[in-house]
């Protein structure tokens, strides 16, 4: 038994607790700019990618690669805005945060405000069968997720009402309508591009980069970080996890429980914040 371990062990919860925060507040309340990088940025570079392949400057096959590389990554800038990391109401620099948050998710074709107010859902509910937005992507192993997440996407299915039926519940159900105007903006240029003799480009350019990229954030965002998806309660609903492809393939979602806990600390800073805290969430016998 270490010193640290001794140390631990002398506290009351109510001292651990202070200390717990203590810890967790040297990480927040400072503006994450690699993510309003990446945010923006992404969105442009996704962006050019058509006009270098419809205009024959790269090749379709490359242009698929970087297509599928953007929307897996659009997700992410998104998530901190969510969470007002990048500035809350009232602060100066708040709308850059709300500029991040609905321009990032374009590629995914997710707006803002559903996942935001979904999202809040998910972190007050996680692992409820009931309330958790996010619960069927509940899977017995990583295969039978990857089949679910097929199936989720397919007219009718549970993952298909669940954001709506979270909306209605807690009186955002007018936020509906952006999610139809989403799709329906989507729509008419997926069919535009195929009647003017570009449907393959649209495919691999959206279509099924898209598909890819959500299954992708989904395992890693979703099923991984809640796997079995059994316990409820602010240190049980959410675990730490070796990822074979290291923190960085799997979006620096293997310290995902240091989100849970401190939604406000910075997706760059969750592997500090996890290393400090570990003793303590050892104490509190957490699943890391």
């Amino acid at each position: 038994m270490n010193k640290a371990t001794v140390s631990l062990d002398s506290l009351n919860d109510a001292e651990l607790d202070v200390l717990e925060r203590n810890i967790a507040g040297k990480y927040m309340h400072m503006v994450p700019w690699g993510v309003v990088v990446w945010g923006i940025g992404n969105l442009i570079a996704w962006l050019a990618v058509w006009p270098l392949v419809l205009m024959g400057i790269i090749p379709l096959w490359l242009g698929f690669i970087l297509a599928t590389l953007n929307v897996a990554l659009s997700y992410l800038p998104s998530h901190e805005a969510q969470h007002n990391i990048i500035a809350s109401k009232g602060q100066p620099l708040r709308w850059l945060n709300e500029l991040v948050g609905h321009l990032s998710t374009i590629p995914l074709v997710l707006p803002y405000r559903v996942l935001r107010y979904t999202h809040y859902e998910h972190h007050s509910h996680t692992n409820d069968p009931q309330l958790d937005p996010d619960f069927n992507n509940h899977a017995n192993s990583g295969w039978h997720f990857l089949w679910k997440s097929i199936m989720n996407r397919q007219p009718g299915s549970s993952r298909s009402k669940a954001y709506p039926e979270t909306l209605k519940r807690t009186g955002n159900e007018h936020m509906i309508l952006d999610a139809i105007i989403y799709q329906g903006v989507y729509l008419v240029i997926m069919f535009t591009l195929a009647w003017a003799g570009y449907a393959i480009e649209a495919a691999l350019l959206w279509w099924l980069p898209k598909q890819i990229a959500t299954t992708y954030i989904a395992y890693y965002l979703s099923w991984a970080p809640h796997h079995p998806g059994k316990e409820q309660g602010r240190y049980t609903d959410t675990r730490g996890f070796k990822s074979r492809l290291g923190n960085l393939l799997s979006m620096g979602m293997q310290y995902h429980i240091i989100h849970h806990l401190y939604p406000r600390i910075p997706l760059s800073l969750t592997p500090a914040a996890y290393r400090e805290l570990k003793p303590i969430l050892q104490r509190r016998a957490c699943n890391l």
